[in-house]
């Protein structure tokens, strides 16, 4: 008794490898812009725990800066000019800007551009 199959069920070779390709393409992409991600989720809460902090609100600009870059230090991130985070008192409120964008190399010549924009407003104490 032969017994003939007039068409195979399930996925072709060609189709599964088309499968593991993309697959393969979203895991290199997630990996590679999981770390400005994670970099700036850090940097944010920073800025916010600064905001939070009363004794800390009640030092010169200058000075709020550089706590600032001592706790992006001891977290072991950085932004990319010092332009990036921008810290203003206006009547009594200071405004924190945080604006800055990485670019994250892909595949041979392409690059993704990852743009992080945040703003913050507390009342000096």
């Amino acid at each position: 008794m032969s017994v003939y199959r007039s068409g195979e069920k399930g996925a072709s070779i060609l189709a599964t490898l088309i499968v593991i390709m993309v697959a393969g393409v979203f895991f290199t992409v997630g990996f590679k812009l999981y770390t400005p991600y994670m970099d700036h989720w850090t940097i944010k809460s920073i800025v916010e725990n600064v905001t939070l902090d009363q004794d800390e609100l009640k030092k010169p600009i200058p000075e709020i800066k550089r706590d600032l870059e001592r706790r992006f230090g001891i977290n072991q991130v950085r932004l990319p000019d010092r332009e990036s985070l921008k810290i203003e008192l206006e009547e009594g409120v200071y405004h924190f800007d945080l604006n800055y964008e990485r670019r994250v190399p892909m595949f041979y010549n392409v690059d993704a551009v990852v743009v992080f924009k945040e703003h913050f407003e507390v009342t000096k104490p």
